[in-house]
């Protein structure tokens, strides 16, 4: 039995407060990233999980040393790192002679690889190659998709779930306008892949919504997909099922519209309307002939007070 997979019981109550941390729950953590050198990677690979890693940070680990791993051969050692670094979304990159600047972007479940996919790098602008003002770090990006591949190709649709998976950052309740800071633009066109972003600046339109544009940050990639190795349906379905506590319970009674108005159903009984009060009008009083009939019926007429 390997270490990591021994039961541990905790001695301090740091260790204690350090694996309830990793224990499952309902509503789970930021996703982290691991970033791993391959052990031939060169200058390019090196700048892309460099620049990568500057747009993920807080929630990413650079490995700065190189590990002679195989990813498509032997994930091992992949599901080793994620589980140390408690990472379920993990980047390699590596170059050879017959894959050069190479990238394999995946992620984990259960601490076991679920999807992978192998890209190639054939243009590459790094952030310092551009000169201009950059976003502050743990910036939540928008994320944009281009191109009719990437809903009718299994292999894209499957890249594109896994992009937003990587870049998407943490979950927020609200967003304020001066938030959206950045954007991340994925094109896939001609079996390539561009990746371009993007700092939003709002300009004064003379009016109350601003005016935006965007200029280039970097970094900047040409990319093309090689080799693939993603999961089966089923486990795929498995993957994304979600516990019974935050399925939304159904409310009986409640309908709602296409525009998102809320409509309730109630529930009365049977109302007498001859015993509804109306407006006491001259009009409304009941003439004798009406009394008459009520006498016919048997109901009695008030006695008059003697006086």
């Amino acid at each position: 039995m390997e270490a990591l997979d021994r039961v541990v019981k905790p001695k301090t109550k740091r260790a204690k407060r350090f694996l309830e941390k990793r224990e499952p729950k309902l509503t789970e953590n930021t996703k982290n990233a691991i970033l791993i050198k391959g052990g031939n990677a060169n200058l390019t690979v090196t700048e892309t999980l460099k620049d990568i890693y500057a747009l993920k940070k807080p929630f990413a680990v650079l490995y700065k040393k190189k590990n002679i791993t195989r990813p498509f051969e032997d994930q091992t050692s992949l599901e080793f790192f994620s589980k140390k670094s408690d990472c379920s979304l993990f980047l390699f990159g590596s170059h050879n002679k017959k894959r050069p600047n190479n990238l394999i972007i995946g992620r984990m479940f259960d601490y076991h690889v679920l999807d992978m996919i192998e890209l190639g790098i054939e243009k590459f602008v790094s952030l310092k190659d551009i000169k201009n003002s950059k976003c502050p770090e743990g910036t939540k990006p928008m994320l944009i998709f281009a191109g009719d591949t990437f809903d009718l190709n299994e292999e894209y649709r499957r890249l594109k779930s896994l992009l937003i998976d990587f870049f998407r950052g943490p979950t927020v309740p609200t967003i304020r306008l001066a938030g959206l800071e950045y954007v991340l633009h994925f094109t896939a066109m001609d079996g390539k892949i561009y990746m371009r972003s993007y700092k939003v600046l709002l300009k004064k339109s003379g009016c109350k919504i601003p005016r935006i544009e965007l200029e280039e940050m970097g970094p900047s990639l040409d990319l093309v997909m090689r080799r693939t190795h993603l999961a089966s349906e089923d486990l795929y379905k498995l993957s994304l099922k979600q516990p019974k506590a935050l399925k939304p319970k159904k409310k009986k009674n409640i309908s709602h519209d296409v525009f998102g108005t809320s409509y309730g159903r109630i529930h009365m009984q049977k109302q007498d309307l001859s015993k509804l009060q109306t407006r006491k009008m001259k009009g409304l009083k009941k003439r004798p002939a009406a009394k008459m009939t009520e006498e016919d019926e048997g109901i009695s007429p008030k006695k008059l007070k003697s006086i």
